[in-house]
């Protein structure tokens, strides 16, 4: 794609995908999301809320050392002694809490009997459809929109866009911005814009949190930055 300029006349989804190829073409895949089981996903979805990654994993390292990196696992533990284990995560108390809720929902949606082992009950959400799990997951405590469309996209493969802090600084400054400034508004923009692949929004986020981290910033850093060519904003940085 180059670095050309791109014409005013491109259709909102042929920008959306323009700056998807710059992006990758400067990253990379991203292979997203880090977790080797969808319920690890889960997990690292809720602690990684207010917290930067390397302290997520050390509390899920933790997890996994309790031996209670499952459904089953967190259920047996008390909300003191898991809040003690993820504490590395930040604002432990409450994410035990939020961990606690999550399993207490998936054992009263999804867990059948009393007999029924609550990984059954976990294969039998991440086969539910998105229209009816993602009104669960927001209706559990602790977990918002884009915490449930992440844990949609990543452990569920549904195509659902996640929408983040780094998205909504990122494209209103490439001239790219829905009409309302909400979230629903926004994961609309792109969902209604984009083919709905999962592996597409998996990879697109990511790269979007890719370079919202290392360009991007609340002051960003423009000197050699791939989308300098598209973004109108840089540019009048660079002219300055």
């Amino acid at each position: 794609m180059g670095d050309r300029a791109v014409p005013p006349r491109l259709t909102a989804a042929e920008r959306l995908l323009d700056v998807y190829g710059r992006l990758h073409t400067a990253y990379g895949p991203q292979r997203w999301w880090p977790g080797e089981t969808p319920f690890e996903v889960i997990v690292g979805a809720i602690l990684t809320q207010a917290a930067a990654w390397t302290n997520v994993e050390k509390a899920i390292a933790n997890v996994k050392a309790a031996d209670a990196l499952s459904p089953e696992g967190l259920g047996r533990l008390d909300e003191g002694e898991l809040a003690r284990i993820v504490r590395p995560a930040g604002y432990f108390n409450a994410k035990a809490r939020k961990l606690k809720a999550f399993v207490e929902m998936l054992r009263a949606e999804f867990g059948g009997d009393p007999s029924t082992p609550l990984r059954t009950g976990l294969e039998r959400l991440l086969a539910a459809p998105a229209a009816e799990l993602r009104p669960l997951l927001l209706a559990t405590h602790g977990i918002g929109p884009e915490t449930a469309d992440a844990i949609l996209l990543y452990a569920a493969g549904r195509p659902v866009f996640v929408i983040d802090t780094y998205t909504r600084r990122l494209f209103p400054r490439l001239g790219v911005a829905p009409d309302r400034d909400t979230y629903d508004a926004w994961q609309a923009l792109f969902e209604a814009n984009l083919e709905p692949d999962a592996a597409l929004f998996n990879e697109y986020h990511a790269l979007i949190v890719r370079h919202g981290k290392e360009r991007c910033r609340r002051r960003p850093v423009c000197d050699g930055c791939p989308l300098m060519a598209v973004c109108p904003v840089g540019q009048a940085r660079a002219a300055a």
